[in-house]
């Protein structure tokens, strides 16, 4: 079985333009973001999707809306579904703060001072586990916990989608970047995470998953 996975991270929001950490909590699209996924729903207006999901928040759900009005042929009552499974990576006690305040104090016991430092050091499980570690709360998903999760949102979606089928989701810049790193890592997440309203496609199979292509927003690419 292979079901095909379009990831779309989100237009930018509030929180975005401000280098805020966003993963639970939520902000309206900006202006640019609503131009993100208009220009991503241009791109796509031509898919057939039989279904699509957003991750239970309204920067989600609005891109989705944006995306699925422009389409031609997917189904004229296609309506975005909730799949909180998939959300973005949580980070508890430090959601809408600082984004390079607290990369500093996630690292700063383990010689980094930025998010990309530990990426670089330690690697993406690490930049989850230290930041668990800070969190006064323990609320920060650390990295076995948030795989759990995502890994029981593509077992939902291999139980309600047949072979073949095109499936939408809005999706986050930190669990797109995180899931090409973990099986495609020769395409540059590390270094890279995807624009806002970019296209990342996977193939979703009985046993794993395929990175097809990653971050594509350019005019003239093939989708």
């Amino acid at each position: 079985m292979t079901i095909n996975l379009y990831f779309v991270r989100h237009g930018q929001t509030l929180l975005n333009q401000y280098n805020r950490l966003q993963g639970w909590a939520d902000s309206p699209l900006t202006a640019k973001g609503i131009a993100d996924v208009t220009a991503a729903g241009q791109r796509l207006k031509n898919f057939k999707f039989d279904a699509c999901y957003y991750t239970g928040n309204t920067r989600t759900l609005h891109s989705a809306q944006l995306i699925l009005a422009q389409n031609e042929t997917s189904a004229r009552n296609l309506q975005p579904q909730a799949l909180e499974l998939l959300r973005e990576q949580g980070f508890g006690y430090f959601e809408t703060e600082d984004a390079n305040q607290v990369w500093l104090m996630a690292g700063a016991t383990h010689g980094t001072r930025t998010h990309q430092d530990i990426i670089d050091q330690y690697g993406f499980a690490k930049t989850r586990d230290f930041l668990h570690e800070v969190d006064p709360f323990g609320d920060a998903e650390d990295d076995q916990t948030y795989w759990n999760r995502i890994e029981k949102g593509f077992d939902y979606l291999r139980q309600h989608h047949e072979d073949g089928q095109n499936i939408l989701i809005l999706n986050h810049s930190f669990t797109t970047r995180g899931l090409v790193d973990r099986y495609a890592p020769e395409l540059g997440a590390k270094k890279l995470g995807p624009r806002n309203g970019a296209v990342t496609k996977f193939a979703l199979k009985d046993n794993g998953l395929e990175v097809i292509y990653y971050n594509r927003d350019q005019e003239d690419a093939e989708y």
